[in-house]
């Protein structure tokens, strides 16, 4: 097993498989609260569902209400069981932190 440092921002365990974006996304429009399923047309992740999955992605982007979106995920049972960014912006701060999912950012090792 590989241990790669990085900073807390919603303490926490998650484990799950993972599910790599390369790009910034935003919760708000792009998932479905329902059902956990990315449906941003032309994500290349669209139709990939991230419940219970490590969700990894570079930043967030987009409206506050992506904040909502994350906690109503947790809400709905089917959140990531964890998010690492290299950076979390306040957007998917509050969301990960009201909704209780562990999160890491400023990883020691370039995993993009």
């Amino acid at each position: 097993m590989k241990v790669i440092k990085a900073r807390a921002i919603a303490e926490g365990f998650g484990k799950g498989e993972v599910i790599l974006l390369k790009e910034p996304f935003g919760f708000y429009g792009n998932v479905d609260a329902r059902t956990g399923i990315i449906i941003e047309k032309g994500n290349p992740l669209e139709g990939t569902c991230i419940k219970d999955k490590i969700f990894v992605f570079p930043y967030g982007k987009g409206s506050t209400v992506g904040s909502y979106v994350i906690y109503s995920l947790k809400r709905n049972n089917v959140a990531p069981a964890a998010i690492i960014n290299m950076e979390t912006e306040p957007i998917i701060a509050c969301g990960v932190i009201l909704a209780e999912i562990p999160c890491v950012d400023k990883p020691s090792e370039n995993i993009f």
